[in-house]
């Protein structure tokens, strides 16, 4: 008998043993074609396939294989190698082992010598917990025992179409699982989803907007959108009408206590330029934050935003006592750039706010009022 049919009974016992032990895992895996190859050194994942080296397989003890296994389908149905777009391939390799590897540690797998971990980053998105990495020097980054998620073999608009049908497949199969799931045991559909599972798949959210689209949409509400604007007028022209005849302030707070990196604060700038410029009718002033408030300073399109200050604790009421001071009415808007961890004013504010929380920031039910938003 060949080392790939040993492995290949292996690998179906592992399927049976997961089926009893974790069925929500067991139902990923079935929508993962696992291939023995020896294409790859250890194990690897190209999105939909599972690709495994038979020698790799076969020094592994019972409960070690398990966990690569589970470990490259975690991978597979989180989008791993679809969501890296222009990102460093050995740095995002990083974040989603640690992701990946909290799920299953969590849920008592075990893992190779040498698997990445970091118990301080593996409840955050990847993307939050690649942005996290950024600051790090780079040599005291994990090292990489498996490098394994392969490059799409595809380009341009066939590489956009491969990643839009893995995403429908692996939806369904995430479906699948949790129905799987939570039917198990006593069968009243209710049962636990395994630890880190409803986070990490976003079972307990809505979809989230990228921050960039939602600031737009935010910033460019009219007061009109605040009192239950009628969208069915906009096939007539009357948003933009209204917009452009409608002066809208917008309050900005930049947290300066230490939260917020060179790389974010140029981005959200970036952003805010752009939007002054293409919405002439938005006013809008600025302060940096921390346990006082430093400004305010007008912002006007084409300038660049004025050196933080600042540097202290953080504390959030300074910055709303100050736009409650000053000229709030229905035309009034609020946008906070903060990791999230401040004192927050008992009130809620009479106008919209908007947090734009950077990577590691505080969690989004956590915040007792306002539009959560995360910047990744």
């Amino acid at each position: 008998m060949s080392a790939g049919t040993d492995i290949e009974r292996e690998i179906s016992a592992s399927m049976l043993r997961l089926r009893g032990r974790a069925p929500f895992f067991a139902t990923l895996a079935l929508y993962a074609r696992i291939v023995v190859t020896d294409a790859v050194p250890t194990a690897a994942t190209d999105g939909q396939d599972v690709l495994v080296n038979p020698a790799f397989m076969a020094g592994l003890s019972t409960p070690h294989l398990d966990g690569v296994i589970v470990h490259e389908v975690l991978h597979a149905a989180l989008g791993h190698v679809g969501r890296r777009a222009a990102r460093d391939p050995e740095r995002w390799n990083i974040a989603a082992d640690i992701v990946v590897n909290g799920i299953l540690t969590a849920n008592g797998f075990e893992l190779p010598e040498g698997a990445v971990r970091d118990g301080s980053l593996q409840d955050f998105s990847v993307e939050e917990v690649y942005a996290l990495l950024e600051r790090r020097d780079p040599s005291g980054l994990p090292r990489l025992v498996m490098v394994d998620l392969l490059e799409p073999g595809a380009d341009g608009a066939a590489r956009a179409q491969r990643a839009r049908q893995l995403e429908r497949h692996w939806a369904g199969a995430v479906d699948r699982a949790v129905v799987v799931a939570r039917t198990a045991g006593d069968g009243d559909g209710q049962g636990p989803l395994p630890g880190g599972v409803v986070r990490a798949f976003g079972l307990d959210q809505r979809p989230r907007l990228d921050w960039r689209t939602l600031l737009w949409r935010f910033l460019t509400r009219t007061p009109t959108d605040f009192a239950a604007f009628d969208r069915r007028l906009v096939h007539r022209g009357l948003y933009l009408e209204t917009l452009e005849s409608t002066s809208v302030r917008v309050h900005v707070a930049i947290d300066t206590s230490g939260s917020v990196s060179t790389t974010e604060l140029d981005a959200f700038g970036a952003e805010l330029q752009a939007l002054l410029a293409s919405y002439p009718g938005i006013e809008a002033t600025l302060v940096y934050a921390d346990a006082g408030v430093h400004g305010p300073y007008p912002l006007t399109a084409g300038r660049e935003l004025p050196p933080p200050v600042g540097g202290g604790g953080t504390d959030f009421r300074p910055f709303f006592a100050l736009v409650d001071d000053g000229d709030a009415d229905a035309t009034t808007v609020a946008v906070y750039l903060t990791d999230g961890h401040g004192d927050f004013p008992v009130a809620e504010p009479a106008y919209p706010v908007l947090w734009v929380v950077t990577p590691g920031g505080l969690d989004d039910e956590k915040f007792p009022w306002g539009t959560v938003v995360r910047m990744v």
